[in-house]
């Protein structure tokens, strides 16, 4: 695996080694081991799927608040999702900053976001799955989202259409009016 972090300071891309013959291909996707070579120690207790049948099918920007809350390993395993993490913890030099990449089942990478972060991810194509695992289990107590078009983030999303969004999140709060117990 090769790991490389973002322009977010504990936000890492992770590309498995593919290991491919006449059959089709193999891969890892998650190794404890190779993870605490790297410094990642998480327990995933977890693993969730997720699927959009709509191209602009906007899902996020969400989080769980201490103390549930929860690192996640996303990866898209049909179709292709630009994929977000912003940075919510006060105190920290990157405070509402983002960072987005393209996730795909061609290019088969993935993106670890770490607690303190908010997730979202906008669908580029139809038929899209994607799944992840997560470190804490679902807490609907700590449950939280920003506003997927916060101006004062500013995600450039990569297609610009009207999303399709849930109730929930087309009603997310700004980052500026979201009660956030994440310290840097």
């Amino acid at each position: 695996m090769k790991f490389t972090e973002s322009t977010l300071s504990g936000v890492w891309v992770i590309e498995p080694a593919i290991f491919g013959d006449h059959r089709g291909w193999f891969m890892e996707t998650y190794s404890e081991r190779i993870f605490k070579e790297h410094g990642i120690n998480l327990n995933f207790l977890q693993d969730n799927q997720s699927f959009s049948e709509a191209k602009g099918t906007l899902r996020g920007l969400h989080f769980q608040l201490n103390p549930k809350a929860q690192s996640k390993l996303v990866r898209c395993t049909q179709g292709s999702i630009f994929d977000v993490a912003v940075d919510l913890r006060k105190g920290s030099p990157n405070y509402g900053k983002w960072f987005g990449i393209e996730l795909s089942a061609e290019n088969k990478k993935q993106l670890l976001i770490p607690k303190g972060f908010a997730h979202g991810f906008m669908t580029l194509v139809e038929n899209v799955e994607v799944q992840y695992k997560v470190d804490e289990l679902y807490a609907p107590d700590c449950d939280g989202g920003i506003l997927w078009n916060d101006p004062f983030i500013g995600i450039k999303w990569p297609i610009d259409v009207v999303p399709v969004l849930s109730a929930k999140d087309e009603h997310a709060p700004l980052l500026k009016d979201s009660h956030l117990n994440f310290v840097y």
